[in-house]
């Protein structure tokens, strides 16, 4: 099946989008381009200002019925682009290199198809998400007023996925993504001249001690349930300054686990390994997380839902046999919806995601646009 709708117009949608990127939390031409491409669409109802940028578009149906939501995010990233189309981005150090902008083109391309064929039952909610890449906008959407007042009973996302075949689905059970943080461990001890370092206090063998052990924690047999990853990204040790005995640390890492209750088993042993160090070299520690990710945990029946759409719209689809390691903030939906997030290929031999030469392929915006299409007739069929 094949649905009528205007797909040049929504691809030239998308690349005005790639062409002028922003940021996590600077979405602000972006989501007025939104905003000014869904506004002429009769019979919809448009709410701005969600959870920072964020933007609703709420299209109901003639009948009571369940309120099916799907997502697309807003923001881009902090990536020079080397590609030299038309199109390119033409902001310094930004670019759409995760495919935001195909999303977001999907997601308005559903705003065509239901502008012609008005929902049966309930409501559809075309919803644009800011700041998916940092771990911080799906979180403030949901716990803002103005989204509470939505009601939403299911929740859909999709994500490309290049390695995988051009426009094919991509599903699985429970755990979709990884749950993952940044730490921030941060010591404080007594710098002093290094010829005298007896009058100071260095964090640089509690500092060495911590990384070693938490380099080791992931491989401690029957701690964790599933795969657990600690990666150190970074660690900084007093200034260069060669008089000078250090009385600062910082070590960085990030934790990955595919279940949540992992990422709190491991978070409690990274922070026990932390605090006996400190205690034993008599530093003061400070701990601080950022970009923090739930799993993304789909419900069972949200994803038959899907491979029953995609049976219907004639896509090819797959189950995965393991989780991906990154993570989604579309998490913090599947937390409180009925959900799923699944894949669409975009071909086994395209760029890869964060890659500075990666573009999102047009040629998968109908497959997207069919499946959610169907997603919903699967829904209103059932409940």
């Amino acid at each position: 099946m094949s649905l009528s709708f205007d797909l040049d117009k929504i691809i030239n949608l998308r690349h005005e989008l790639h062409k002028f990127p922003e940021l996590s939390d600077n979405e602000f031409l972006t989501s007025e381009r939104i905003a000014n491409f869904l506004a002429e669409y009769k019979n919809t109802e448009l709410i701005r200002g969600i959870g920072g940028n964020g933007i609703a578009c709420i299209i109901k149906g003639k009948n009571e019925g369940p309120s099916v939501l799907f997502r697309a995010d807003l923001d881009a990233l902090p990536i020079d682009e080397i590609n030299n189309f038309e199109y390119k981005s033409t902001e310094k150090g930004v670019a759409h290199k995760c495919g935001h902008d195909g999303h977001m083109a999907i997601i308005a391309g559903l705003a065509d198809v239901f502008s012609k064929n008005p929902p049966d039952r309930g409501q559809v909610v075309l919803f644009f998400q800011p700041s998916e890449e940092n771990g911080q906008g799906a979180h403030r959407v949901v716990n803002d007023e103005k989204f509470k007042k939505i009601k939403v009973d299911y929740a859909f996302a999709l994500h490309n996925l290049p390695g995988f075949p051009k426009g094919n689905v991509l599903l699985r059970d429970e755990t979709f993504a990884a749950a993952s943080k940044g730490m921030i461990i941060k010591l404080t001890g007594k710098t002093s001249h290094a010829g005298e370092p007896e009058n100071g206090n260095s964090p640089a063998v509690a500092m060495a001690d911590i990384i070693k052990q938490l380099n080791d924690l992931p491989n401690k047999k029957g701690l964790f349930s599933d795969f657990t990853l600690l990666t150190v990204i970074h660690a900084r040790l007093g200034e260069v300054a060669f008089g000078t005995t250090p009385g600062y640390a910082e070590v960085m890492a990030t934790l990955r686990t595919y279940t949540n209750e992992d990422m709190q088993k491991l978070t409690s042993a990274c922070e026990d390994i932390a605090e006996e160090n400190a205690q034993i070299s008599n530093l003061r520690i400070e701990i601080e997380y950022v970009e923090e990710f739930p799993a993304t945990i789909n419900a069972h029946e949200m994803v038959q839902c899907i491979q029953k759409a995609s049976e219907k719209s004639g896509i090819e689809y797959q189950y995965l046999e393991t989780p991906f390691r990154w993570s989604e903030d579309f998490a913090h939906f599947t937390q409180k919806f009925e959900g799923a997030l699944f894949g669409l290929g975009s071909g086994t031999e395209h760029p890869q995601l964060h890659n500075p030469d990666y573009d999102f392929p047009d040629e998968i915006i109908e497959n997207g646009v069919n499946i959610f299409y169907e997603i919903y007739n699967q829904i209103i069929k059932t409940d």
